[in-house]
C-alpha cells in the first residue's frame, strides 16, 4: 500500500489539486459571501462535502468520462448559469449583509451553487488526478479529500475578504466567467472536431 509508486502518485495528486482548485475556492467564497457568518461555515462544509462525494464518483469513472463528447461544453454552460446567478446577487446586494439573518432558502441556494459550480469546474481536475493516481484508488480518494479540505479553508478566507472588500467579488466573478468560457470553447472544439 505504501510503495514508492503510491507515495509519488499521492504527491502528484496533491500538487495537481493545489494548482487546479483555486478557481473552485473563489466560486465557493462568492456563493457564501451573502450568508451571515453563522451559516457560512455550514454552507461551505455541506457544499464541499457533497461536491467531494461527486468528485470521488467522477474520478472512479474518469476514463469513461473522457469518451463522452460534449461533457465539457455542458459543464461550461452550467457554470455560465452559476455566473449569471452570482451576477444578479452581486448587483442586488448594494446594502451591507445583516450579520444575524439570511433570506429564506439562502443556505440551500448557496449549497446547491457550490455543488453545481464544483461539478462543472472539476472535470479537468478529476481527470488529471485520476491519471496521476493510476491504479492506486486510495491515493485518488486521499488526494481528493486533501484538496477538498484545502479548498474549504481557502473558501472561508476568500468569503471573509469578499465581505470586507466588496470589489473583490466582481474580480472573482470575472475569474469564474473566464473558466466558464474556457470550458465552453474547449467543449465546443471537441464537438466541432467530432462533427467535422
Amino acid at each position: 500500500m505504501l510503495t514508492l509508486s503510491a507515495l509519488t502518485s499521492l504527491v502528484q495528486v496533491i500538487l495537481i489539486d493545489l494548482t487546479l482548485a483555486g478557481d473552485n475556492a473563489v466560486v465557493i467564497g462568492l456563493a457564501v459571501r451573502g450568508l451571515p457568518p453563522s451559516l457560512r461555515g455550514r454552507a461551505i462544509l455541506a457544499g464541499v462535502a457533497a461536491a467531494a462525494l461527486f468528485r470521488v464518483g467522477l474520478a472512479i469513472v474518469a476514463v469513461r468520462l473522457l469518451a463522452i463528447i460534449g461533457l465539457t461544453l455542458a459543464g461550461g454552460i452550467l457554470l455560465l448559469w452559476v455566473c449569471w446567478r452570482m451576477f444578479r446577487e452581486l448587483r442586488h446586494q448594494d446594502a451591507p449583509v445583516a450579520t444575524g439573518t439570511a433570506p429564506p432558502g439562502a443556505l440551500r441556494a448557496a449549497i446547491v451553487r457550490i455543488i453545481v459550480a464544483d461539478l462543472s469546474m472539476s472535470l479537468d481536475n478529476v481527470l488529471a488526478v485520476a491519471g496521476a493516481a493510476g491504479e492506486h484508488i486510495w491515493v485518488l480518494i486521499a488526494g481528493l479529500a486533501i484538496s477538498v479540505l484545502m479548498m474549504a479553508v481557502a473558501a472561508s478566507v476568500i468569503a471573509r475578504l469578499l465581505e470586507r472588500f466588496r470589489w473583490i467579488a466582481w474580480i472573482g466573478l470575472l475569474i469564474v466567467l473566464a473558466v466558464a468560457i474556457e470550458l465552453i470553447v474547449k467543449g465546443g472544439g471537441e464537438i466541432w472536431h467530432v462533427v467535422s
